[in-house]
């Protein structure tokens, strides 16, 4: 019994001496210096440290893959996602059904430490996972603060890839107080303008953002600015009601009909999470007045109203170089459309709207038919006679170069006395905010509502009807009456060949006008709506068609 005791006792103290048995305990480490171990250990941590510090947030639009491998027809549901990989962060998209023309449209937010290098890959899902195809982007070489359209070739030249990559220095605490460079100089280093093989490019724009005043609270604000599919923000400043930034950006212009759109963020947690903007505005570039310092109001999420704080407003100062004959080309050409958007939600204040601007639209066209109607019945005898004499003069002189003229007309007076109108993008007065707001309720509207969507309803069933109707005719639904459109078509043909256009419109017009003293008593009407409504829709059809009774013999 003691012999084990002091056997057992000697091992534990073997044990505790490991240097004796176990050479490759940490007791080991006392044969090296103290001095290369604290070494050793401090630079691991300044590594993870320094790891962990980032000053770049690279936004990254996944948009689409173009000529991709085919996909085999296994009988078996396909789909395609893709994997980024910056560093230690890794990101998946969505999946999207497979084809070799796949679109994702997905955005990606990621952070620069160390690492410049960018990993993408496609994968198919099926039964089994598949590659399709990877590329590995340098970001390093791309300049910030800039969007970059990239079409990447895959490897071993299976299709290729088309992203978008935006890079901001969000922690950057440099300011560039003029930054706002002439932009001849630019425009004539660049030859942006007169590069008679590049017309995607309309201009360039040039934007300093300088500060805001009025903010709510204080935040630590920053601000995106976006026109179409280019982005880009601003660091992040200590809290302060009037935050500076002075930073300068400069934006390519695909369309000169788009807008500048700025929102001011708040980067505390508690916002960060909710993704909510605290102001914004929206800026058409044909409105930017050059070289102008100009506040401009920061408005709610609705655009409709001033944002909270004390007359929120943010200062910028705007140039913006294009070219006309450009611009005008891409005016006929498919607008550019935003590779991300944000679902469309319910709002009762804009269904609201469009309502009562449709019912206003129809009760508008009933206003019209009955002026229409009591100006050929000469309610007002001079005012039906001076109509009546310019009609004849109209149709007399009227050649078909003159109408282009005529579509002038609107356009000349609105240049000529509209010109005046102050530009609505100015800080207007925050005390007379409260007047723009709509007095009706919620309940109020609802009850409005039931209103306009009766007549919303009767004016799109009228339309709907006479569609019917006239496609009824046309197939021959009533042959009679076909028969009767059929003949009026040839009397007109001949009527025409004959007769000139011109007399032909100012026959019809006394005929119009005539009909009250040829017919004191006949009813108000429209002969080519009464002669539709002759015409069954597809609803009386169905009843027509009701009446046939089958017999077996």
């Amino acid at each position: 019994m003691d012999s084990t005791l002091t056997n057992s006792a000697t091992q534990w103290s073997t044990q505790r001496n490991g240097g004796l048995w176990r050479p490759s305990s940490l007791i080991s480490l006392s044969k090296l210096s103290s001095s290369s171990i604290v070494d050793s250990t401090l630079s691991k941590i300044k590594a993870k440290k320094f790891e962990r510090n980032w000053d770049t947030i690279v936004n990254i639009v996944l948009v689409e893959a173009k000529h991709l491998p085919p996909v085999p027809d296994d009988g078996i549901c396909h789909s395609l996602y893709c994997k980024l990989g910056l560093g230690s962060e890794w990101f998946r998209s969505k999946s999207v059904p497979s084809s070799q023309n796949p679109k994702w449209k997905e955005s990606f937010r990621l952070h620069v430490y160390q690492h410049y290098v960018l990993n993408i890959s496609i994968t198919d899902k099926g039964k089994m996972e598949n590659s399709m195809g990877s590329c590995i982007l340098d970001l390093s070489k791309y300049e910030k603060e800039r969007t970059h359209e990239i079409w990447q070739q895959l490897d071993d030249g299976y299709g290729m890839l088309h992203i978008s990559i935006t890079m901001c220095a969000i922690r950057s605490s440099e300011t560039t107080s003029n930054c706002l460079v002439d932009l001849r100089d630019f425009v004539k280093s660049n030859k942006i303008l007169n590069d008679p093989y590049e017309w995607a490019v309309v201009g360039n724009l040039y934007v300093n953002v300088i500060g805001a005043k009025g903010l709510i609270s204080k935040p630590k604000a920053y601000c995106t600015l976006e026109i179409d599919n280019e982005k880009v923000e601003t660091n992040r400043v200590s809290p302060s009601s009037e935050p500076k930034w002075n930073k300068c950006y400069i934006f390519k212009i695909y369309d000169v009909t788009s807008t500048l759109d700025i929102k001011v963020y708040d980067s505390s947690l508690k916002n960060a999470l909710l993704n909510k903007s605290i102001g914004k505005v929206s800026i058409p570039l044909l409105r930017i007045s050059n070289d102008l310092i100009r506040w401009y109001a920061l408005k709610d999420s609705r655009k409709r109203s001033n944002a909270k704080g004390n007359c929120p407003r943010i200062q910028l100062q705007m140039s913006l170089a294009w070219n006309p004959v450009k611009a005008t080309v891409k005016l006929f050409q498919a607008k550019e459309v935003k590779y991300t958007k944000k679902p469309p939600k319910f709002d009762l204040a804009l269904v609201y709207k469009n309502t009562k601007y449709v019912s206003d639209l129809f009760n508008l066209a009933a206003e019209v038919n009955e002026y229409y109607k009591c100006v050929f019945e000469w309610d007002d005898r001079e005012y039906s006679f001076c109509i009546l004499v310019g009609w004849l003069v109209f149709c007399y002189y009227v050649r078909l170069w003159n109408i282009p003229l005529l579509v002038l007309i609107p356009f000349s007076y609105q240049w000529i006395f509209g010109r005046h109108r102050d530009n609505v993008y100015i800080v207007q007065d925050c005390a007379n905010d409260d007047e723009t707001k709509e007095e009706k309720t919620v309940g109020g509207r609802i009850q409005d509502l039931q209103k306009m969507t009766i007549t919303i309803t009767n004016g799109i069933e009228f339309i709907v009807s006479y569609i019917e109707r006239l496609n009824n005719l046309l197939t021959f639904k009533v042959p009679f009456l076909s028969y009767v459109a059929m003949t009026i078509l040839l009397a007109a043909s001949v009527a025409l060949y004959y007769i000139p256009f011109n007399y032909f419109l100012m026959i019809l017009g006394i005929y119009k006008f005539a009909r009250k003293y040829l017919n004191p008593d006949r009813e108000l009407n429209n002969d080519l709506i009464d002669f539709l409504s002759r015409v069954p829709d597809n609803i009386i059809l169905v009843t027509y068609f009701s009446l046939y009774i089958i017999t077996y013999n």
